[in-house]
């Protein structure tokens, strides 16, 4: 915690090596946030660098109030999310489906392959029927690897809410993806 007060303290006086180092710490952290809620890699890579240009505009508005500096991070990860959400929905078009991608050296069985992105396709539809509480419980927990002290002081809550959150949404997941419970969210 000491280093990340130091690096932040260098940054927000304009150190750009140290915004580099809280960007190589962060950046996997707040890509799989985004991408959970964005859930098109390409959105999501512009929203994640968007996120890290207004952090390092504004870094010197960040004051360390008993909240960690991922926290005020995350906020803007969120907000910026909710800006794109908002403007997605407002757009009439329609996404291409993105096709799995192979890598150049795969040799694997291709049946598994396909089997796995349609896993990874059936999770990504049971979590959007979550609670948004649960969904942000989830995202943060498990694809920004946040630990649960975090999580609390990112939505608002206090640690033993955020565990009954976490709980009932693995038990939700299991349950619709164990017995097929996913509803189609179809628009249109």
């Amino acid at each position: 915690m000491q280093d990340q007060q130091n690096l932040v303290h260098r940054a927000k006086q304009g150190d750009q090596e140290a915004f580099s180092q809280l960007y190589e710490y962060y950046f996997d952290k707040i890509y799989r946030y985004v991408m959970v809620r964005a859930q098109d890699r390409i959105e999501a890579e512009d929203i994640t660098q968007e996120i890290f240009l207004k952090a390092v505009r504004s870094i010197h508005s960040f004051n360390w109030k008993g909240i960690p500096f991922s926290a005020w991070l995350f906020r803007i990860a969120h907000n910026e999310i909710i800006d794109y959400l908002r403007k997605k929905s407002k757009q009439t078009t329609v996404p291409l489906q993105e096709l799995p991608v192979v890598p150049e050296n795969y040799t694997g069985n291709p049946h598994l392959m396909v089997e796995r992105e349609l896993e990874i396709e059936q999770l990504k539809a049971a979590i959007k029927q979550l609670t948004q509480a649960q969904q942000d419980v989830i995202s943060l927990r498990f694809f920004a690897e946040l630990p649960i002290a975090e999580v609390a002081s990112l939505v608002g809550k206090n640690q033993g809410a955020v565990k009954a959150l976490q709980h009932s949404a693995i038990l939700a997941l299991h349950r619709m993806l164990l017995y097929g419970e996913i509803m189609k969210n179809e628009k249109g």
